[in-house]
């Protein structure tokens, strides 16, 4: 990953709180001390893009795994640097939030507050879950296992999901069943546009 992509990840998840294309660095660092789910964030991408760096960054990767700590349990949000996660990842509201480390998240999702995404150790779906692009997750919702939740789909609040929901589903309950097909249409707010370049 170069700093230029790193500043992409930086400018597109900080677009979804800012609801404007006018995002800089300026920007990038004096918006962490308004949004929390931004702040953890910032740190997030930064580990990230310093892990896959030569031995050199050691340093500032180590101070920078310090502050995500920090920041981890302030927050009350537990997701692993070795998490792929698409652009404009937006965290509705902290706290409770857990994600397994070989997890796959999209572009343009929305995590809300007390949300697992987590590991079925064995069964049909052992393994972690895959997350399209612009899926709402929210509050209180689990998804565990090897299930795939499809683009576009929308997980209903305090829902566990342990089976796959297709493209544009409306999953709710416990288990989750889809009862509807409307998708998350209405709950990604300002959606990244994921051809814009970084100048």
């Amino acid at each position: 990953m170069s700093f230029r992509e790193l500043k992409l990840y930086w400018y597109s998840d900080l677009y979804r709180y800012e609801e404007s294309m006018e995002v800089n660095m300026k920007k990038v660092f004096y918006r962490q001390f308004m949004f929390a789910g931004f702040h953890y964030m910032f740190w997030f991408r930064l580990c990230r893009y310093l892990s896959m760096k030569n031995k050199l960054w050691f340093p500032l990767y180590g101070l920078s795994m310090i502050m995500l700590q920090r920041y981890k349990y302030k927050y009350g949000i537990y997701i692993s640097t070795k998490t792929d996660i698409g652009k404009g990842f937006y965290i509705g509201h902290y706290g409770g939030i857990v994600v397994n480390s070989m997890a796959k998240i999209g572009n343009n999702c929305v995590i809300m507050q007390g949300v697992t995404i987590g590991m079925s150790n064995r069964g049909k779906y052992k393994g972690v879950p895959t997350i399209g692009n612009n899926v709402y997750m929210g509050a209180g919702a689990k998804i565990i296992g090897a299930v795939t939740i499809g683009n576009n789909a929308a997980i209903g609040a305090n829902a566990v999901v342990t089976k796959d929901v297709p493209d544009n589903g409306v999953a709710v309950g416990m288990p989750a069943k889809v009862v509807s097909m409307e998708g998350s249409k209405g709950y990604i707010g300002f959606p990244f546009p994921l051809n814009e370049l970084v100048n």
